[in-house]
């Protein structure tokens, strides 16, 4: 039984080769008649325009040779210094993409035999920002373009799970990891939650909102009211009373105390939550 995709494949050479010979015959009248001594002359033709459309395929399939090249060359040198930045910032869980303009028309480059040298020509080396980027090819004779390259970053990225108060201290249950383009947040970031849990809120937070650096102080950790142990040294004595803070605190901050045995106001130092350090001295 035959086979039909051969049938078809053998139909389709059929009618090109018809075709070609139809155009010779258009190019060629003169032969159109001339017997078994016209083959030599329309195999020639036929074989001349077959190479002739075909010309411009393999043409198009260097040019493509050459433009995959560039984009492998650009791809590589700024996924290398992509991680070189991650490293040195401790990012996790980084992925990029590419936005790339080529200056210069690559359509009529050959592919190069050598593997492409890629240099910065930015003001500003940072992959972060745009690169302008110059791709040559050492060949004899060999070609350079130049390419426009912004890279968009994605990280996981520190977010309130839920609403944090003013003053609140954060804890895990607080915050959440979402992806975003690093390149939108000119605040900043926190790239890993325990950088933030533990801190304490300049301000409210709303529910999905981004927490950056400015929304971050050190936690409070006396509050107005709270009962403290009031610790002092002097000349290597060392004694402890209990006092009631009469502000908030976060470590190192001096706070008003009073103490509830003398029922004295003095000043001390927040060196731990629930404990100051009288300064007087």
């Amino acid at each position: 039984m035959p086979n039909p995709k051969k049938s078809r494949i053998s139909l389709i050479y059929q009618g090109f080769f018809r075709s070609l010979a139809e155009l010779c015959v258009a190019l060629f009248p003169h032969r159109a008649n001339a017997g078994k001594k016209s083959g030599k002359a329309f195999s020639a033709c036929a074989s001349l325009l077959f190479l002739l459309l075909a010309q411009p395929s393999e043409r198009a399939h260097a040019q493509a040779d050459a433009a995959s090249q560039i984009d492998q060359a650009i791809a590589t040198h700024m996924q290398r210094a992509l991680a070189e930045q991650a490293k040195r910032q401790a990012w996790q869980g980084q992925r990029h993409s590419l936005d790339t303009t080529l200056l210069n028309s690559a359509e009529r480059l050959p592919a190069c035999t050598r593997a492409l040298d890629v240099t910065v020509s930015s003001d500003d080396p940072s992959p972060l920002s745009r690169q302008r980027l110059n791709v040559n090819c050492a060949d004899a004779p060999g070609w350079s373009v130049t390419a426009l390259v912004q890279a968009s970053v994605f990280l996981p990225v520190v977010h309130a799970a839920r609403v944090i108060e003013r003053g609140q201290t954060i804890t895990g249950e607080h915050v959440r990891l979402q992806e975003v383009n690093i390149g939108k947040a000119p605040r900043g970031f926190y790239n890993r939650l325990d950088e933030v849990v533990g801190q304490g809120a300049k301000r409210r937070v709303r529910a999905g909102q981004l927490i950056a650096p400015n929304l971050l102080a050190a936690p409070l950790l006396i509050r107005r009211g709270q009962q403290v142990t009031i610790t002092a040294s002097q000349d290597g004595i060392s004694a402890s009373a209990t006092g009631e803070a009469l502000a908030n605190g976060r470590e190192g901050e001096v706070i008003r105390v009073r103490n509830l045995g003398s029922q004295k106001v003095i000043e001390a130092q927040v060196v731990e939550e629930g404990v100051v350090t009288s300064t007087f001295r």
